[in-house]
C-alpha cells in the first residue's frame, strides 16, 4: 500500500516537500522585490535554456502566443539568425552552469543586442557580473526542475515590463494552485489525489497528446517522467497525430494514452479529441484523460505541470525509484 512512510523511504531527498510548497513559493516569488528590467522596443525574445530551465521558455512561449512579438526558443549552443536591434535575449540557467546557455550568453554578449540573464549563481553571474549584462539572481529549491515555480513567478515580475500578463492571471493561478495543492499533495496520499492516480496507472511508456496551446505542459511531463521516474515516453500534437501517429495503433502496443486537455480548446480541436477517443474506444485500447482547470492559459498551464510533475515523483516511488538522483545526466556532464 502507497503510504506517506513509502514516499519518505524512496524520495530519500524529500522532493516531495518543495512541492507541497509550491502556491506558496510561487506567491512569495511573484511578490517579491525583485527588480523589474529596463527594455523597450521590443518585438522579438529568444529564450534560450536547457531541461527544467528549457521548460521555463516553452511556458513563455505559450503565454506569448496571442501577442504580437516574435518568440523563439533555443535548447542548444546557437542564437538563431533573426535576431536583430529590438530583440532581447533571455538565458536561463537555474544551475548556473550549464554549458550550452553559458554557450548562448558568450555569443549573444558579443553583438550590441539586450540581454537578461537568470541563474542561482555559477558562471553564469560570474560572466554577467564581468561583462556588465543584466542579471538576476534567483534562489534554486532543492533541484532546477523542483524550482520551477519560483524562477517562473520570479521572471513574470522581472519581465513584466516587456510580457503582458495581467496581475489578476497571476493571482488567479496560484490560487487555483493553492486548490491542486489539497488535492495532490503528499498530505492527500489516497484514492482522490489525481497525481497519485495516474501515478499508479502507468507501467508501460506514456503516449501523451497535447493541443497546441498546452504543449509546455506535455514536454514538462516528458522531462519529468524521464527525470523522476526514469522512465521513456512520447508526445504528440493531437491534431498533427491525427495524420500520421495515429496509424501505430493498429500493431498492438505497451504504449498507454494520455490525453491533456483544454477546458476550452478550440472547436476543432475538441472534434478531435472526441474522435481519438472513440477510435481507442472500439480498439479496446486504455487511456487516461487529464483536464486543465478554467481560467487564464497561466493558470492552465502551471496547475497541468502541478499536477503532471508530482505524477512522476509517484511513480518514482511506487517503482521504488528515487526521483532525485540523474546519473546519466551526470555521466554526460563529466564528459563534457
Amino acid at each position: 500500500m502507497f503510504n506517506f512512510d513509502t514516499l519518505k523511504k524512496f524520495d530519500t531527498k524529500n522532493m516531495y516537500e518543495i512541492y507541497d510548497k509550491w502556491p506558496t513559493i510561487a506567491f512569495d516569488s511573484y511578490n517579491s522585490n525583485l527588480e523589474p528590467v529596463n527594455f523597450s522596443e521590443i518585438n522579438n525574445i529568444v529564450f534560450s535554456g536547457m531541461g527544467g530551465s528549457g521548460s521555463l521558455g516553452d511556458v513563455f512561449s505559450s503565454l506569448m502566443s496571442q501577442t504580437s512579438t516574435h518568440v523563439s526558443i533555443v535548447k542548444g549552443y546557437h542564437l538563431p539568425n533573426t535576431i536583430d536591434e529590438k530583440t532581447l535575449i533571455i538565458t536561463t540557467s537555474i544551475s548556473g552552469n550549464t554549458a550550452e546557455t553559458l554557450s548562448v550568453l558568450k555569443s549573444a554578449a558579443k553583438s550590441k543586442y539586450k540581454i537578461i540573464a537568470f541563474s542561482s549563481g555559477g558562471k553564469i553571474q560570474d560572466f554577467c557580473n564581468k561583462n556588465n549584462i543584466e542579471f538576476r539572481k534567483i534562489e534554486m529549491h532543492h533541484s532546477p526542475r523542483a524550482s520551477f515555480p519560483v524562477f517562473l513567478y520570479s521572471m513574470i515580475k522581472i519581465l513584466e515590463p516587456v510580457i503582458p500578463i495581467k496581475k489578476k492571471d497571476v493571482t488567479q493561478s496560484i490560487k487555483i494552485l493553492e486548490n491542486t495543492q489539497k488535492l495532490i499533495s503528499s498530505s492527500n496520499l489516497n484514492e482522490n489525489n489525481p497525481s497519485l492516480s495516474l501515478a499508479k496507472w502507468i507501467s508501460g511508456i506514456p503516449l501523451v497528446y497535447y493541443p497546441w496551446g498546452l504543449q509546455s505542459a506535455a514536454i514538462r511531463f516528458k522531462n519529468s517522467i524521464q527525470e523522476n521516474s526514469k522512465r521513456h515516453i512520447m508526445v504528440e500534437d493531437v491534431v498533427e497525430s491525427c495524420h500520421n501517429g495515429i496509424v501505430a495503433w493498429e500493431q498492438s502496443s505497451n504504449l498507454q494514452p494520455i490525453l491533456i486537455e483544454g477546458k476550452d480548446d478550440h472547436i476543432k480541436t475538441k472534434e478531435r479529441w472526441k474522435i481519438l477517443k472513440e477510435y481507442f474506444q472500439k480498439q479496446g485500447i486504455e487511456f487516461r484523460i487529464v483536464m486543465s482547470v478554467q481560467g487564464s492559459i497561466l493558470s492552465k498551464i502551471i496547475n497541468l505541470i502541478y499536477l503532471l510533475d508530482y505524477c512522476s515523483i509517484y511513480n518514482a516511488v511506487l517503482s521504488e525509484i528515487d526521483p532525485s538522483p540523474i546519473k546519466s545526466i551526470d555521466f554526460i556532464k563529466k564528459k563534457l
